[in-house]
């Protein structure tokens, strides 16, 4: 019977983010915007890295990391999310929405460990700066991004497993812009509370050993910091820190509020919004974040300008 329900299914509507056909060509110009500054943006920096030798530590190779996950994941969204803005229908098949689906699970969930992994190494470089690269070797670092990845990869299975066993009937029309878990959740016709507690937990996990991490991280970072008997260190310590920090409410904060409160709350429409933050908003910041306040980012760009102009 299940397998005669899901086959029953085989594409699904996806609503977008509004139905008023005058917000439609605003809206896909807007985020058409956003798209390109985030692929700019990260490819930039991956680029920028890439190119300057100063940069090759182990800071910068999470950064690099980040800035190749963040346009992953908004590769795997934003585009089919602009083509429900100019056609009536915006329809993926049961097929691409699963494969969507577990791209965007397995790129979020790396994002947090990335996130917890960056902590990690501002707390080696101002705890403990003699032992930076001890701590941080090319092979401590080569594992900590195997973790990254590896708990992506397993988390991103274990929900796409929790969403293949939902059977869909008769309605198609998911209320999303995107293939997410609760939308899939609200239109299956055997969901059941083990389905949302096996989210809530996965999430929970994915949330919370990477903000236990961040928090002990940033409380011996701190602990540092007043101990710091300059105020040109503790300011330059402080600088150090705060991109990161920023970074890290902004995707955190939107994650827990769209996933970890009862949907009774939340409703779905809102839920949408929350979810922009994180896939849209959150891509786009990050390269601007680490950017602008980053001296080192800048010196690489002006280095790299100055080839080009000279070359």
């Amino acid at each position: 019977m299940a397998a005669d329900n899901i086959s029953s299914v085989t594409e699904f509507i996806l609503a977008g983010l509004t139905d008023k056909p005058g917000l439609q060509l605003p809206l896909f110009f807007l985020f058409l915007g956003f798209y390109v500054v985030t692929v700019v943006g990260n490819l930039g920096l991956i680029t920028l890295i890439g190119l300057n030798c100063h940069l090759h530590t182990p800071m910068y190779l999470f950064l690099f990391n980040l800035s190749f996950i963040d346009f992953s994941y908004s590769s795997a969204i934003i585009p089919k999310m602009l083509v429900s803005f100019v056609s009536k229908k915006n329809i993926i098949s049961y097929t691409g929405c699963m494969t969507q689906f577990f791209f965007f699970a397995f790129f979020v969930i790396s994002e947090a460990f990335i996130l917890s992994a960056m902590a990690y190494d501002r707390y080696v470089a101002i705890c403990k700066p003699l032992l930076y690269t001890v701590t941080m070797s090319p092979q401590v670092c080569l594992f900590l991004l195997l973790g990254v990845y590896g708990m992506g990869i397993w988390k991103a299975i274990a929900h796409t497993v929790n969403v293949l066993f939902l059977t869909f009937c008769a309605d198609n029309l998911l209320n999303h812009y995107m293939c997410d878990f609760l939308p899939l959740l609200e239109l299956s016709c055997n969901s059941s509370y083990m389905n949302l507690l096996v989210l809530f937990v996965l999430v929970a996990i994915t949330i919370g050993v990477p903000i236990v991490t961040i928090f002990l991280s940033y409380g011996f970072i701190l602990s540092s910091i007043f101990h710091i008997s300059s105020t040109e260190g503790r300011s330059k310590a402080f600088s150090t820190c705060s991109s990161h920090i920023m970074a890290v409410f902004l995707f955190f904060g939107s994650g827990t509020f769209a996933y970890l409160k009862p949907p009774s709350i939340i409703p779905l429409d809102q839920g949408k919004v929350c979810t922009l933050f994180y896939t849209i908003v959150v891509p786009m910041l990050n390269p601007v974040i680490y950017s602008l306040r980053n001296k080192d980012v800048k010196l690489a760009m002006k280095k790299t300008l100055g080839r080009i102009t000279f070359s």
